[in-house]
């Protein structure tokens, strides 16, 4: 437990020193937010500062979270340090900087921020990789909820050729529907409140209960191939650089995330409000992750499942009846069910929303939000069918979902470096820098040696991933300091 316990420790002394210094590198203030300057009742929309928090918190938490780190923690105790160092300066930086820069343009969607911080190459790269994206993320955060409720809750074989399982992803979809459509405080505002409940006794339910159980957890100073689990084997053969950091994700960081962000920028009260319901909720979600892994590995270590990673969804239900009893273990997946559907809901709401600005469509106009909607759905629906009825549907699904995932945030840190720049914040450039550098090594290194990429040899890949991470930086910089002499000139 020691380990896991110096983890959390990272965690939240990391988050309040780191978050309190990013914070004062962007500077909030009491100026007009866009919740009041376009005020619409449908997407601009004044609310609550917990009920901001708790919504974007919903909305980036998926099953990432949760699955990602029950397979990630297969390589042993040094993911208890990894998730939280990373979510410090990578995730929660990245979520805090790409909410409050939105928030400040005006209430702006990522694709606006990035055409606005980038060049038109990179604007159409990015319109198209963060559109299959969201896409992909409607998909998965059907599939998974809809599998574990109809296995783990309601008993059923969860099975293409079962009525029961497109029921209730049928019953997902018509929830999708509706929160995307509505106004954000109709539905999404108020349903919210509810799901956080549930989601917070799942995740301090099973935090409890790994000291009350005395869940047994290796220590990073222990033999890591002690007892039932060859975790160092595991680590020495999997290649833990790049794989575990595309494994574990949304725990450490998301990309998505900016996406979500950019939607409770329209409804946030002040500017200075953003520490908590961005930078502190990502942090949240560390803890989920330093939770569930820890969780897994209690369940691997006592024989209760096996350590399988392809198991990760029946390792959920494991931990929450063990730990909970039987109630208390439903209502903990119930809590997991609900993390992925409130991404999905959203996901498929800033899709909507970013694709309204980029037509610019009437956004309170019911028959264009409804219409486009649905053309949304029909393909949602489309690549849920392909992932249900292929054997290795969902697996393909799920590797380029986790691969899109990371490199999506890249976007992110290229913009949030440029506005550095423009800002006068050249000097702090660095802090996107570096985990832009670092995933952008993980990255490129993952797709190029993986079957789903290129499929070439490791050192190959490792020698390709380095390029193109140094490329990054030197690339940001150059670009940076142009736009700011560029920017500068302009004001002569």
């Amino acid at each position: 437990m020691i380990t896991f316990i110096i983890g959390l420790v990272i965690l939240f002394v990391g988050a309040a020193l780191y978050g309190r210094f990013c914070e004062k590198v962007f500077g909030p203030d009491d100026r007009k937010t866009p919740a009041y300057e376009k005020e619409d009742g449908v997407d601009y929309v004044p609310m609550k500062q917990w009920k901001n928090s708790l919504i974007n918190l919903l909305n980036i938490a998926g099953t990432g979270p949760i699955l990602g780190p029950i397979q990630g923690i297969l390589f042993g105790p040094i993911a208890f340090i990894t998730i939280p160092i990373g979510n410090v300066i990578g995730g929660a930086m990245h979520d805090y900087f790409a909410g409050m820069i939105c928030l400040r343009d005006g209430g702006t969607q990522m694709p606006a921020m990035i055409r606005k911080y980038s060049n038109k190459g990179i604007y159409g790269i990015y319109q198209v990789f963060c559109g299959l994206l969201l896409l992909l993320v409607g998909a998965v955060f059907i599939y998974t909820p809809g599998d574990i409720a109809a296995t783990q809750v309601f008993g059923f074989d969860g099975a293409a050729t079962s009525v029961s399982t497109w029921v209730i992803y049928g019953v997902i979809f018509v929830y999708y529907l509706i929160a995307t459509l509505f106004p954000i405080d109709k539905i999404i505002g108020r349903i919210y409140p509810i799901f956080g409940a549930v989601l917070l006794f799942s995740a301090i339910g099973v935090f409890i209960g790994l000291f009350v159980k005395g869940y047994p957890l290796v220590e990073l100073w222990d033999d890591w191939n002690g007892g039932l689990i060859a975790y160092g084997d595991y680590f020495n053969g999997n290649h833990f650089i790049p794989v575990f950091f595309i494994t574990v994700a949304c725990g450490i960081l998301s990309g998505f995330h900016s996406t979500q962000t950019a939607i409770i920028s329209r409804t946030m009260k002040s500017e200075k409000q953003g520490r908590m319901t961005f930078y502190n909720m990502m942090i949240l979600e560390g803890f989920i992750a330093m939770v569930w892994a820890a969780g897994a590995m209690g369940v691997y270590n006592l024989g209760l499942q096996s350590a399988d990673a392809s198991l990760a969804t029946g390792t959920i239900g494991v931990i929450c009846k063990d730990i909970l009893g039987p109630v208390g273990g439903i209502i903990a997946i119930i809590g997991v069910i609900v993390l992925p559907i409130t991404s999905g809901d959203t996901a498929l709401r800033s899709l909507r929303l970013s694709i309204s600005d980029a037509l610019h469509m009437d956004a309170t106009n019911k028959a264009k939000r409804l219409g486009l909607s649905a053309i949304l759905f029909v393909v949602v629906a489309a690549i849920l069918v392909f992932a249900k009825s292929s054997p290795t549907g969902f697996n393909t699904l799920w590797r380029y979902f986790a691969w899109s995932n990371q490199t999506l945030s890249l976007f992110a840190f290229l913009a949030i470096t440029i506005w550095m720049f423009e800002t006068g914040r050249g000097k702090f450039a660095w802090i996107p820098l570096v985990p832009g550098c670092w995933y952008t090594f993980i990255t490129v290194t993952y797709i190029v040696n993986a079957k789903i990429g290129f499929n070439v040899p490791w050192t190959a890949a490792y020698i390709v991933g380095a390029v193109a991470a140094v490329a990054y930086v030197v690339i940001l910089l150059w670009y940076g300091k142009k736009r700011s002499e560029m920017k500068a000139r302009k004001k002569l």
